[in-house]
């Protein structure tokens, strides 16, 4: 069974059946066929072969099928729907262990909403992924609110995606020595890092001192990739050098102080992967036809709710509900879901201008991961939310394509938050949801 990956209207049989010959093999073991899913699967159940050790035995849609059958009848779960999908399975090979299948997700579209950016300029579109009904409405309701103020802008003022290793020394005087080490040969790690990537480059390396840890929290400019593997492999070079030249010795290549999946204040302060914000003007009466509400109020409900209650809360998130757009876009456009987390990382901002005549509304996000090129954006429907965007694959200039998903994420998370503070002004919330019978 062959397919053509870039050729989506070719159905692929994932049923397990294969009218070829070429897998047949008389020699294979208990005298099953290598394309036979349930002689695999019976190999796997009598302990022959392993279930991670299905692909080296046959074709990666075999495999599949073969380790449905295996979890079907070792868990009494039907999985005829989760073994339909688009794709090849072999193209799913960097992403997925043990695949049994694709879980499918409604796509949804939010826009036009016009940006103008520091990598992107114009009217742009943005798929969310979402199981939660009413957030692409209300998104798309933000978006409009938007268009009929003239544009957003949206900058990222900083590119860094940031790994952390953890080392031992003896006490704080050979701690400080490592420190001053570091600091002072900056262009030695640089050189060490730099040399295990064609596209990464080292831009600072802070040491911190905990007792008898040291901390070095590397950061590295990735272009257009998310870049948490090429960070990770550039800091095992880096961290080489710093054990051949200083009394340090690596406890482990990541110390928590990067800090990746896991809500943390120097995210929140200091940013990892991308530092973006967006703004917008609205007018007075944009407002009132469109969200039903006034400047005031909307400045008022997000200085008690997203500043002050988010205080008391201790959150570090000061908005309304950026995680929504950032885990939808995600997963529309295969970046690493789990760093929602850090993209939660939002401030969202709203004051009276002009004598009450226009709402100045910004968001700023300090830690959003995002990439056009590796992981999760090679899959073919999220390589094609990536083209509804305009930035599949590299840029020119290199990241650039990773600055203008980031900017339009920006903008969808400023118009959801516009229509969710706009809902809560005009109480329309519960009328909302309740009306979409959601």
């Amino acid at each position: 069974m062959t397919s053509d990956p870039d050729d989506y209207d070719n159905p692929i049989d994932h049923d397990g059946s294969n009218d070829s010959e070429d897998f047949d093999d008389p020699d294979t073991p208990d005298g099953g066929s290598d394309a036979d899913p349930a002689a695999l699967a019976e190999r796997v159940a009598s302990g022959d072969l392993s279930i991670h050790e299905l692909e080296s035995a046959t074709d990666h849609e075999t495999a599949a099928a073969a380790r449905r059958l295996f979890v079907e009848r070792e868990t009494d779960a039907t999985l005829d729907a989760v073994g339909r999908y688009s794709f090849d399975a072999a193209d799913a090979d960097p992403n997925i262990e043990n695949m049994i299948g694709a879980v499918e997700v409604p796509v949804g579209v939010a826009g036009p909403v016009p940006v103008s950016g520091g990598a992107v300029e114009g009217a742009k579109y943005l798929p969310l992924a979402t199981t939660e009904g009413a957030l692409v409405a209300s998104v798309n309701r933000g978006c409009t609110a938007i268009r009929d103020s003239g544009r957003a802008n949206a900058r990222v003022l900083k590119s860094r995606m940031t790994r952390a290793p953890v080392f031992r020394v003896t006490d704080v005087t050979e701690a400080e020595a490592v420190v001053a080490w570091v600091r002072e040969h900056t262009e030695e790690l640089r050189e060490a890092a730099e040399g295990t990537t064609s596209h990464g480059q080292l831009v600072d390396a802070t040491p911190y001192v905990v007792g008898d840890s040291v901390f070095v929290r590397f950061g590295y400019d990735t272009k257009d990739a998310m870049g948490m593997n090429m960070a990770t492999i550039a800091t095992q070079a880096a961290c080489d050098v710093i054990e051949e030249r200083t009394p340090a010795s690596l406890i482990a290549l990541s110390g928590n102080l990067c800090t990746d999946k896991k809500p943390a204040a120097i995210d929140a302060t200091q940013g990892r992967g991308r530092t973006v914000t967006a703004d917008v003007c609205i007018p007075r009466e944009v407002l009132e036809d469109r969200l039903r509400t006034t400047p005031e109020a909307v400045a008022e409900i997000n200085t008690r709710k997203n500043l002050v209650g988010s205080a008391k809360a201790v959150s570090l998130g000061f908005n309304a509900q950026a995680a929504n757009v950032v885990a939808a876009a995600f997963l529309a456009t295969g970046q690493d879901a789990a760093q929602v987390v850090e993209g939660a990382n939002t401030i969202t901002t709203a004051n009276v201008r002009n004598g009450g005549e226009t709402l100045y509304a910004s968001v700023s996000l300090a830690s959003l991961e995002v990439g056009t090129v590796g992981g999760g954006t090679k899959l073919p429907t999220q390589a094609e939310s990536l083209d509804v965007v305009g930035v599949r694959g590299g840029g020119d200039p290199p990241g650039g394509n990773a600055d203008a998903l980031a900017e339009v994420i920006a903008a969808g998370v400023l118009a959801g938050e516009l229509s969710l503070l706009g809902a809560l002004a005009s109480r329309h919330l519960s009328s909302a949801h309740e009306q979409l019978g959601r």
